[in-house]
């Protein structure tokens, strides 16, 4: 011994062991198994276990899913497509209809601002017996009208008489405004029983015409319209100037249209594809095309106040002029309007009175603007 030393320490191996040996040739093959493409053949880690992860033949990373998930995925999709879905194709059926509809009301417009006048087609003869009935012997009057008047102004494919609506398009029942349902109305009577007779307390209340019997075409652009014609309408009595008598709007209307815009497919309900258009006056003629709202608003009103009354249900809404509200008596059964003292137009008539129609008559009356009445707000 040198130095009082002992023994020289034993150097620890630091080679590995068996156990630490195998346990990290475990993680290189778990992770060259997660990382390499492996075919079905190939047995990667314990128990021969086949990883569920692979690649596509683009060398990308796919995932796989099971078929209970892939069942609740479709169930999901269809709960939220059959929620939204009918609202969608609703909002787009509704634009469609509303630029047919312009679009209608704009040829139609050009139209009868071609023809030289509307009253005077076709023949229409017959009597009057007692409350209104009538016997007509003769009526040509709105196939007339069509054939010799708007054919040669306006671009028609076919034209049907009162028998045979059908060939035209026309369904045999529609859906009024309020969801009812009514039949095609084949006269100006069916239409509106007011047009052919009305009978009053004062000489000016009162009217009767002949029953005329409706005709339909069809438009190069498939649209299917029913005209009912009255072939002696006339210019405005010109009363406005003189007393506040009321009398009856009936004579002004030359003829009013009722279209359906896809003939007769449906939903062949008024205010989606049936809407009406009406021409007034045999010259200088007012052509008007409203599109009402469901209801009348929801209390009467001064007549100050009753443009508000139309902006509160929506703000494209508006009163109805006096040519517009005329139109909405003449087709009140399609737009379930009730009979009421009055209805307000945004017509004045002075200063301090404006026009109103009496729905169950068809009376234009001069109220004082602050009388209160009922609003029947429409939109264009």
């Amino acid at each position: 011994m040198q130095g009082g030393g002992g023994p020289a320490e034993p150097v620890l191996s630091l080679a590995p062991s068996d156990w630490t040996t195998q346990n990290v040739r475990k993680t290189e093959q778990a992770l060259y198994c997660h990382a390499e493409l492996v075919s079905a053949s190939v047995q990667c880690n314990r128990k021969s276990v086949t990883p569920d992860r692979s690649r596509n033949k683009f060398g990308m990373t796919v995932m796989g899913f099971t078929m209970a998930e892939i069942l609740l995925s479709l169930t999901i999709i269809g709960v939220v497509a059959a929620i939204t879905l009918p609202s969608l194709t609703g909002n787009i059926n509704e634009r469609t209809w509303n630029t047919q509809r312009k679009a209608l009301y704009a040829r139609m417009s050009q139209a009868i601002a071609l023809m030289p006048a509307l009253n005077g087609y076709g023949t229409l003869t017959g009597t009057f017996g007692e409350s209104g009935s009538q016997s007509v012997t003769e009526d040509t009057a709105a196939e007339t009208f069509i054939t010799d008047g708007l054919a040669k102004v306006l671009k028609i494919n076919n034209i049907c008489d009162s028998d045979h609506l059908a060939d035209c398009g026309l369904a045999s029942n529609i859906t009024t405004l309020a969801g009812n349902s009514m039949s095609m109305p084949n006269t100006f009577g069916t239409l509106n029983k007011y047009f052919t007779y009305a009978v009053g307390s004062s000489p000016s209340y009162s009217y009767s015409a002949l029953d005329t019997k409706a005709a339909a075409f069809e438009t190069s652009n498939g649209e299917s319209i029913l005209v009912f014609y009255n072939p002696n309408c006339i210019m405005s009595l010109n009363q406005e100037s003189g007393s506040d008598d009321d009398w009856l709007t009936q004579p002004y209307i030359c003829a009013n249209f009722l279209y359906d815009l896809n003939g007769n497919k449906g939903p062949n309900t008024v205010g989606k594809d049936i809407g009406v258009i009406s021409a007034m006056y045999p010259s200088d003629t007012v052509v008007v095309a409203p599109n009402p709202l469901l209801r009348n608003a929801d209390d009467v009103f001064e007549h100050r106040d009753a443009p508000a009354a139309c902006t509160s249900f929506d703000s494209e809404s508006r009163m109805p002029n006096i040519e517009e509200l005329i139109s909405l008596f003449i087709n009140q059964y399609l737009f379930d309007l009730k009979s009421n003292p009055g209805v307000w137009s945004s017509t004045l008539a002075s200063a301090d009175k404006a026009y109103a129609v009496g729905i169950g008559s068809g009376r234009k009356i001069r109220y004082l603007r602050s009388s209160k009445l009922n609003v029947r707000c429409i939109k264009r």
